[in-house]
């Protein structure tokens, strides 16, 4: 295993080390497909006779070249839409006018979307064009016309060597053509096709994957007329992608085993259905519930993002529900999402009132608020097919959704009996919203259920419509059946770990990492049965062969409660399933569900900000000025004592959700409110922001006598960067002994206070040589998985056992010191597919994944992580660079003067330029992009490549974003990421980037495989 950029120059050195004699590249999504590509065109695979496993490389490219698929298609009689390939402006200028606006444009070679867009006007064509030709690997992009108002419909087909192929399973956009699949509600399988129409698509699927020579799977998506039955294919992913997890969370068939297995030669009938355990692979699977994926965005944390949904894709995660009808599918899904809302209706927030114009405005428009719009148009009186004719939801969605509209109003005005209340559970109405409708608490609502007989049945996922016995542990609850599939032993000890619900912004494939390894973990140590509870279908959580049962479910109160009402739960381990485990916690304990490890009471003295400072106090352990928020004049009476700025902290947070740093009293006002309501049953607390600090943290685990650190990580960027947006560094590349010191210290003393029995991290900031305590999460963390791997000591094996309350082995002392070599963890940001956000980094985090690399030096291995997320390091070039304030541009003298003695030229603006010649470092000016008359511009040199990479540092990055935003600087930041141009934003990133370019002059990385994790037994 290497952990190392996947590009054709890395890849081809581990090839030259290791002499495979194959190649896979269905798996790791885009990057693997483009790499491999790369690779045959450079003759690397021929060089050292690597055959690729699966679909050829004339297979991948007659489905990634835009022009080459087109032609494969009319080949196989599958139609496709007017379209043209295109590599320059003018081109895409002369077939837009041919085919007339709008178009929509496609890039070759991308994922989710990247570049692409809909262009209604000649200025909107040059924007996504310009931006479409960067983004390609083959620079090139589809010119095609658009059909935002058919229907979206895909297939997943597996395919093998010797001519068999299977449809896996269908599924349906309910948004239609006009919004990418990735940020698309899906259903599976589709609601709305005749069987003429399933059957003309299904043939279609099979004929084009069979033409460009699938072997393995592939997803293949189509437009079809709602008022014909002409259809076209739209695109195809010869690889695994989102859709597929999707459809084989959705179906039961475990499509990347299946496709790794067709690839080394097996064929269809050979291969055992792994949930019947009796019919072969070549059985499609049918299925007796619906199943509802819908997407989770994160737009509150980019204020100036276009919330508008379009073909390109800007979700950051999903969830899938299971249910018996598509009511309760839907407003499962909802819950899944973890965005505050209990359902499509009756929430705490009622939302945002529209007149009838603005309402049809936005069916028009669709944003992440599409459903409720429709809701809301519904409940307006707009008729089912006005609003078909607006959204493009197929009528069939909308009256479904009109179904849950009349039994929230049944709700609201009748008295409820339990004929009521079961059609209300059946249409996916949970306690909490009932209660809400009715006027009770939702533990009444659920008592009163229960009295009444009136609980969820659990139901197997069996792939085949229960024509076949199943054998599976894969399961799901529901309101709409009267018996349970299976039974569990009563009496068995069995415990469950909860999951980490949807990827988003602070919460991604680490806790999914965390969660498998406790199940496994438990398993070593003894407990007979370990049970999963989650609802995201990427994760290898939900993977049914991973622990002993799998429940695809809410991770609600109510849910989980209903689970263990049926399992007889020995307990529950809520530490590895990020912030949305931990903030059940308090709640399943005061239900009577024991928690495995921490107790409740530590975890909740450590999550409430305000009692968790009273502790540090007790210890004498040195934290920044605090105060708990009971009132504004309170708060702004602190924030003068103290002096701004100030940042607000609520309580029970992932991410830093609605944690601000504030500048000035209407801001406090203004974020005192947004805290408050992200978290309402917590204090506010407010400390003291300190500028120009470092900031570090620990990852550990405790048994509550004995504490193992796996490692003390520094922060790259100072304080008030998001931890996970910064980049961090192992070992610390600047802290002292002496910090270091205190900081375990510190470390050993928090750990036995708060009684900690299992993982935890705890963050510092050092300012002016003295170590703050800041914050204390009692779990896994983001981190966790980096740390494991960098010291050789998987830390949630150790936890297993301290949850447990075995005692942990003896570790040697500070381990992680005695690692020679370096290990960096670099954020990845998709600012290029949010329109309009601003890359500026604060205190809520940004960055939607990350890459962890390892290297002999600091520079070794930070070089290998800018690489993995897309930063280029170009060996020579030109530089913009771009300071606010005096303090920012001496910080970023040395780094000026490095990057001239490199060989770069330097471009910098007015003031920029001003300081850098008095100070004899010869440089360029150059002028606004809002000033196009200035020559030269900022705006013509980024379009014509002229500039390699940017250094823009705002004054202040926090007052620039949220008091008073520079628009020509927003305006640099933004067309550079749209064109692919790396902009490094503080002065610790622009100088660590300018000194690995230093490296690089004179050294070449290390390519090493991980080492495997130490015994310590």
């Amino acid at each position: 295993m290497y952990s190392i950029p996947v590009n054709p120059e890395y890849v081809e050195s581990i090839i030259e080390t290791e002499r495979p004699d194959g190649l896979m590249l269905g798996f790791g999504g885009q990057t693997a497909l483009n790499c491999g590509v790369k690779l045959d065109e450079f003759g690397v695979l021929k060089k050292y006779g690597v055959k690729v496993l699966g679909t050829q490389i004339k297979g991948i490219q007659a489905t990634e070249d835009r022009q080459l698929f087109k032609d494969a298609m009319v080949e196989c009689g599958v139609p496709v839409l007017k379209s043209k390939t295109v590599y320059n402006f003018d081109e895409a200028k002369k077939i837009a006018a041919e085919l007339g606006y709008p178009v929509i444009i496609r890039v070759a070679y991308t994922l989710g979307g990247k570049g692409g867009g809909v262009a209604h006007n000649e200025i909107e064509l040059h924007e996504i064009v310009s931006r479409g030709l960067n983004a390609s690997l083959v620079g090139q992009v589809l010119i095609e016309e658009y059909v935002g108002h058919w229907k979206q419909i895909e297939y997943e087909v597996m395919a093998d060597h010797s001519g068999n192929n299977v449809i896996v399973c269908n599924m349906e956009n309910v948004l239609s053509m006009r919004v990418h699949t990735g940020d698309n509600i899906v259903v599976a399988p589709s609601q709305t096709l005749d069987n003429y129409e399933y059957q003309l698509l299904r043939s279609a699927a099979l004929r084009a994957a069979k033409h460009v020579g699938i072997v393995g799977e592939c997803n293949i998506q189509f437009a079809l007329d709602p008022k014909s039955d002409q259809y076209v294919a739209i695109e195809m992913n010869p690889r695994l992608s989102r859709s597929s997890a999707l459809a084989s969370k959705a179906t039961g068939y475990p499509i990347a085993y299946m496709a790794a297995k067709i690839v080394m030669g097996y064929s269809l009938p050979e291969l055992v259905n792994r949930i019947t355990k009796t019919t072969t692979a070549c059985f499609e699977p049918s299925l007796d519930y619906i199943v509802c994926k819908h997407p989770r965005w994160d737009f509150s944390k980019f204020e100036l993002a276009n919330r508008n949904l379009g073909p390109t894709m800007k979700s950051v995660g999903e969830v899938m529900a299971i249910g018996r009808c598509f009511e309760e599918s839907l407003q499962k899904s909802i819950r899944m999402l973890e965005i505050g809302n209990d359902g499509l209706v009756a929430n705490r927030s009622p939302g945002k009132s529209y007149d009838v114009e603005e309402l049809e405005n936005k069916l028009q428009n669709p944003d992440d608020h599409i459903l409720y719009h429709v809701a809301e148009a519904l409940r307006q009186g707009i008729s089912v097919e006005r609003i078909y004719k607006l959204s493009a939801i197929d009528p069939w969605f909308i009256e479904k959704i009109q179904n849950i509209i009349q039994t929230e109003k049944k709700l609201k005005e009748s008295k409820l009996e339990s004929n009521l209340l079961r059609e209300a559970k059946q249409f996916g109405f949970s306690d909490k919203q009932i209660g809400r409708l009715v006027g009770k608490d939702d533990l009444d609502i659920r008592k009163m259920r229960k009295e009444s007989g009136i609980v969820p049945v659990v139901k197997q996922i069996d792939t085949l419509a229960a024509e076949w016995p199943a054998k599976t542990n894969y399961l799901y609850l529901t309101y709409g059946g009267t018996t349970n599939d299976f039974e569990v032993d009563k009496n068995q000890e069995k415990i469950a770990v909860l999951g980490a619900g949807p990827y988003r912004i602070g919460s991604s494939v680490e806790f999914d990492w965390g969660t498998v390894n406790m199940v496994w973990g438990l398993k070593e140590n003894g407990v007979k049965e370990v049970v999963v509870i989650n609802c995201n279908p990427e994760t290898v959580s939900t993977d049914y062969d991973i622990c002993d049962r799998l429940y695809f479910e809410e991770l609600t109160l109510e849910r989980v409660l209903d689970i263990a009402d049926f399992e007889k739960l020995t307990g529950i381990v809520t530490a590895v399933g990020g912030q949305t485990a931990n903030n059940l916690t308090p709640k399943l304990a005061k239900n009577g569900i024991k928690i495995i490890g921490t107790s409740s009471e530590d975890i909740d003295r450590a999550e409430n900000r305000s009692s968790f400072s009273k502790v540090l106090d007790e210890l004498h352990i040195s934290q920044p000025p605090w105060k708990a928020f009971s009132s504004l004049a309170d708060a702004k009476k602190f924030a003068i004592n103290v002096g701004y700025p100030v940042l607000v902290r609520p309580s029970y947070v992932l991410s830093g959700a609605a944690m601000k740093v504030v500048w000035s009293h209407d801001q406090l006002k203004k974020y005192l409110e947004e805290a408050a309501n992200v978290s309402p049953d917590y204090p506010v607390v407010i400390t003291k922001f300190m500028l120009n600090s470092l900031e570090a943290e620990v990852d550990g685990v405790s048994d509550g006598k004995n504490v193992v650190i796996g490692a003390i990580v520094e922060h790259i960027e100072g304080a008030g960067v998001h931890s996970g947006d910064s980049m961090m560094c192992i070992p610390p590349w600047s802290l002292s002994n002496k910090i270091i010191e205190t900081i375990t210290d510190y470390t050993n003393k928090i750990a036995i206070a708060f009684k900690i029995k299992g993982p935890f991290n705890l963050q510092f900031l050092i300012h002016s040589n003295q170590v703050y305590v800041i914050e204390l999460n009692i779990r896994a963390s983001r981190s966790m998985p980096f740390v494991s791997k960098f010291v050789k000591m998987n830390l949630i094996s150790l936890a297993a056992r301290a949850v447990l309350g075995k005692t942990l082995p003896p570790v040697p002392k500070d381990k992680w010191r005695k690692t020679h070599s370096y290990g960096i963890k670099v954020p990845q940001f998709s600012f290029m597919q949010l329109e309009g956000a601003d890359i500026i980094l604060g205190v809520e985090m940004q960055s939607t994944g990350e890459a962890a690399c390892f290297g002999d030096s600091f520079y070794d291995a930070l070089s290998k992580g800018l690489i993995s997320v897309g930063y280029s390091l170009p060996k020579e070039g030109a530089v913009l660079i771009t300071a606010g304030g005096l303090e920012n541009k001496e910080k970023l003298l040395r780094t000026s003067m490095l990057l001239k003695n490199l060989g770069y030229k330097i471009y910098a603006t007015e003031h920029t330029a001003e300081f850098l010649t008095e100070k004899h470092i010869g440089n360029e000016i150059v002028y606004k992009i809002s000033e196009p008359e200035r020559k030269p511009n900022i705006a013509d040199l980024l379009y014509e490549r002229k500039i390699n990479f940017i250094v823009n540092v705002p004054s202040t990055s926090t007052l620039e974003k949220y008091v008073g935003m520079l628009y020509d600087e927003f305006q640099i930041r933004r067309k550079a990421v749209e064109l692919g141009i790396p902009v490094l934003t503080t002065t610790e990133l622009a100088d660590s980037f300018a000194k690995t370019l230093e490296w690089l002059q004179h050294n070449e990385t290390t390519k090493k495989p991980l080492e495997p994790y130490d015994s310590l037994e």
